[in-house]
């Protein structure tokens, strides 16, 4: 389980997340939702060490990892996949997943299990990523995640601009980690995708969480979708 606590961050003197209170479960489903600007994508850079938190504490599984250097952080087990994907463009589909093998020393085994959930990246182990299609890039980016054998896995909009087949096989991806006990936190502004998969949702608002419900009683009228996500 990822707990963060009273969370403080920013970027200088701009202060983003303000006392930001967060939980995410093993074998579930968390989904982050919030209008531009609510500090959703600064939420997960923290987690990761890349912003620092100026406040609070991020305890994974009773370790505290909220004073980690960037670099040590996905070697407890925390999985990133970056809006926008920052695959190693000229290397090829099988040197990017190797990178994320050599990350927490996993070989062949956890190999084959990732290319079982992506079978086209199989197809492509000998092309360079920045040639993939955007879909093909957004699996590769969430496949070398999945390298890690992650306990939490942090998905930053990972369906943004991506045709619907795309979307859905990345749904159901994430729905079937759930099984393997995997803490899911998925940063998404579509209500349609968050509702096929989330088992609750977290609204953000000037950089901290307003409120958390259970999915099980949200439809797309709920109110808290125009009062924290419409514009």
């Amino acid at each position: 389980m990822l707990t963060l606590t009273g969370i403080d961050a920013g970027y200088g003197a701009v202060q983003v997340l303000r006392g930001l209170t967060l939980e995410a479960r093993s074998g579930e489903v968390l989904c982050v939702m919030g209008r531009n600007g609510a500090g959703k994508s600064t939420m997960l850079k923290t987690i990761m060490g890349l912003v620092p938190a100026s406040a609070g504490s991020i305890v994974l599984d009773g370790v505290d990892i909220g004073h980690l250097p960037a670099h040590e952080v996905p070697r407890h087990g925390i999985g990133y996949v970056p809006q926008g994907r920052r695959l190693f463009a000229e290397l090829t589909v099988a040197e990017n997943i190797e990178i994320g093998l050599m990350t927490r020393q996993r070989g062949h085994r956890t190999r084959e299990e990732v290319l079982s959930l992506f079978p086209r990246l199989r197809e492509r182990l000998r092309q360079a990523a920045g040639t993939l299609s955007g879909g093909e890039q957004q699996m590769l980016a969430i496949a070398r995640a999945l390298c890690l054998e992650p306990k939490v896995l942090l998905l930053d909009e990972p369906t943004e601009g991506l045709q619907p087949s795309m979307i859905a096989l990345i749904r159901d991806t994430v729905v079937a980690l759930k099984a393997t006990g995997v803490a899911t936190i998925l940063v998404e502004q579509r209500v349609d995708a968050v509702l096929s998969v989330a088992d609750r949702v977290a609204f953000m608002t000037g950089g901290t969480v307003a409120e958390t419900v259970d999915a099980a009683g949200l439809t797309p009228a709920a109110p808290q979708f125009a009062t924290y996500v419409g514009v």
